[in-house]
């Protein structure tokens, strides 16, 4: 392996999970300096430096030792890693962490008039997909017998084409699928960006940078939907608040002077915390609450 005292992450040049992997990064302390072919960015609040890339490519790359992580879909992660399985090769990339962002899922849909209502409909049937090895390795785990038809575009309009019965595709909100006049029939695997690095550990200080990421990476994440919650309430309201806050960390709790039934209470609360939760709270007793965003935790 490559020694290098730089850190380098390939993300998705353009597309969907572009954009929130740059600010991702951004909330972990992350500045680059973009280069003017806008395929390479500097680092420089750390020695971590950006590649731009198609996000097809980023698991061959973090394979060759040109990159070192990357951010990209369990779905192509996951395809890619079938792929050189069936080609013979070693394990090269592995995924280190989910990401919080880019969530869908591979499904199968078909037409309603296609006869497929169940899994056990796809035998013998023809599916259309440009993931054939998730779909190999689904449709070989329940024992069902399909011809995989590979395409590498445009995979919902292959029914209405006659080249497929069914289709195996990435769904978000199924408006493609309902435009298409195609029905969901099962999940294939549930998807999202995330981290993607060697499966060999680094040699160098690199191995540090990237543990410093990660560190980083967890604290962004935990706090992306943690609310900082005060109050005050007295002393046997308390059971019934801690109830309504079970999603919370311990509390803290403070005397007030002069006060000696009532306590201060200080607490991170990592669900959302709702009007109505507010008022549940201040029905059982709570006074003065406040909820304030996390901008940064590090534990």
């Amino acid at each position: 392996m490559t020694t290098r005292d730089r850190l380098r992450i390939a993300i998705q040049k353009s597309g969907r999970l572009s954009e929130p992997a740059r600010d991702l990064l951004a909330r972990a302390g992350l500045s680059f300096r973009e280069s003017r072919d806008r395929l390479f960015c500097y680092g420089q609040s750390l020695p971590i430096d950006l590649l731009l890339v198609r996000d097809d490519d980023i698991p061959g790359l973090i394979a060759d030792g040109v990159c070192d992580l990357g951010v990209v879909g369990r779905n192509v992660l996951r395809e890619q890693a079938l792929e050189r399985a069936a080609a013979g090769k070693q394990p090269a990339f592995t995924e280190l962490r989910e990401l919080g962002f880019g969530g869908c899922r591979l499904a199968i849909a078909a037409p309603s008039d296609a006869g497929i209502d169940a899994i056990g409909d796809l035998a013998g049937r023809r599916i259309a997909t440009s993931y054939p090895q998730l779909l190999r390795a689904w449709l070989q785990g329940l024992g069902i017998n399909a011809q995989i038809v590979v395409l590498s575009g445009s995979v919902e309009i292959a029914p209405r084409l006659g080249q497929a019965d069914a289709i195996c595709d990435l769904v978000s909100s199924g408006a493609t699928l309902v435009a298409n006049q195609l029905r969901e029939i099962e999940t294939v695997l549930e998807t999202q960006a995330v981290l993607a690095g060697p499966v060999l550990a680094f040699g160098d200080e690199r191995a540090e940078l990237a543990e410093l990421l990660l560190r980083r990476l967890q604290g962004v994440l935990t706090v992306r939907d943690s609310k900082l919650v005060l109050m005050q309430a007295p002393r046997d309201a308390l059971p019934e608040l801690l109830r309504l806050l079970g999603d919370a960390d311990v509390p803290t709790l403070t005397s007030i002077e002069g006060r000696s039934e009532d306590v201060s209470v200080q607490t991170v609360c990592r669900g959302a915390v709702t009007w109505q939760r507010l008022e549940d709270m201040k029905k059982a007793g709570a006074r003065g609450l406040l909820v304030v965003p996390v901008e940064r935790m590090l534990a």
